[in-house]
């Protein structure tokens, strides 16, 4: 039975519990494996591949998202597996891999990457800005971390409603491991803390509503109690009203962060510009190589 990513967030608040398998992989065995699992139950097939493995360079596969999408499709096509039940993914979609550079290289970099891959047909995206760039701290704060992934957020919107079909869907966050996995056993995810909830609402200033407020205090103040104790559960079922209440807030306050640095690159059509005479140029080296 198929499930779609949209559809997850209603399957959690009703009775059917549902879930999407994800693979991350470029390898063609594994990608065949994960097709023909998916023919042979129906399910969705979520495949993903990391900033490192695929990117507008090559990565360290050589493949760019089209050659990527296109691999997919071929081996779908020999499997017997149907397009429409395919999600292509993109993980860690962010400066990493040219993290040695400027932050402002590194970003433009991300964002030819984030373009080439929402061209391709990718639709799950995370975006991952939390890593610093040259000459800044190797993990940077929330703010510099959610105007980085806005920016890019914003690349992925344009490029998706010029190629029309549906939108991206969108995971945010870095608690995950880094792209390639993790160095250390991970035997729990961390759930929102007091004080980065605590750092939301100051974050959010008038733009939180006074229910959203009162919301996720009383979720502090149940996280604050319960960790007195020693009753585990009690605890993470705190923690996880906690992380509910702050996650819509955190949500809202993305979005529009996002739709600012949208409009902001709508305001400057000199980079488009700037991209058609460079285009000009190479057509011009190369018709010279092709004289000589």
């Amino acid at each position: 039975m198929q499930t779609r990513l949209k559809h997850l967030a209603s399957c959690r608040s009703g009775d059917a519990v549902r879930g999407v398998t994800s693979v991350c992989s470029a390898h063609p065995v594994v990608l065949r494996a994960a097709l023909r699992h998916g023919v042979q139950s129906g399910a969705t097939v979520l495949i993903e591949v990391t900033c490192n493995q695929v990117n507008h360079k090559g990565g360290y596969t050589g493949m760019q998202p089209t050659d990527f999408a296109a691999l997919v499709i071929k081996i779908a096509a020999e499997e017997g597996c149907p397009q429409e039940q395919i999600i292509l993914g993109g993980d860690h979609l962010g400066p990493n891999p040219w993290r040695h550079l400027p932050a402002e290289e590194a970003l433009t970099e991300a964002e030819a990457m984030l373009s080439a891959y929402v061209a391709a047909g990718f639709r799950k995206i995370h975006l991952d800005a939390s890593m610093g760039c040259a000459g800044e701290p190797a993990a940077l704060d929330d703010k510099t971390t959610a105007t980085r992934a806005a920016r890019l957020a914003a690349v992925a919107e344009r490029v998706a409603g010029d190629a029309g079909g549906e939108m991206p869907l969108y995971i945010i966050g870095t608690e995950v491991p880094p792209p390639g996995g993790a160095d250390h056993v991970l035997n729990e995810i961390d759930a929102t803390s007091p004080n980065a909830a605590k750092k939301t609402i100051e974050e959010a200033g008038d733009k939180a509503t006074d229910e959203e407020k009162t919301a996720i205090e009383a979720a502090i103040a149940k996280v604050e109690e319960a960790v007195q104790g020693d009753d585990k559960e009690a605890i993470d079922e705190a923690a996880k009203v906690l992380s509910e209440a702050s996650s819509g807030l955190a949500q809202k306050m993305y979005a529009e962060q996002a739709e600012a640095a949208q409009a902001e690159a709508g305001e400057q059509p000199a980079g488009e510009d700037a991209m058609d005479a460079e285009f000009e140029e190479v057509k011009q080296e190369e018709e010279t190589k092709e004289e000589k």
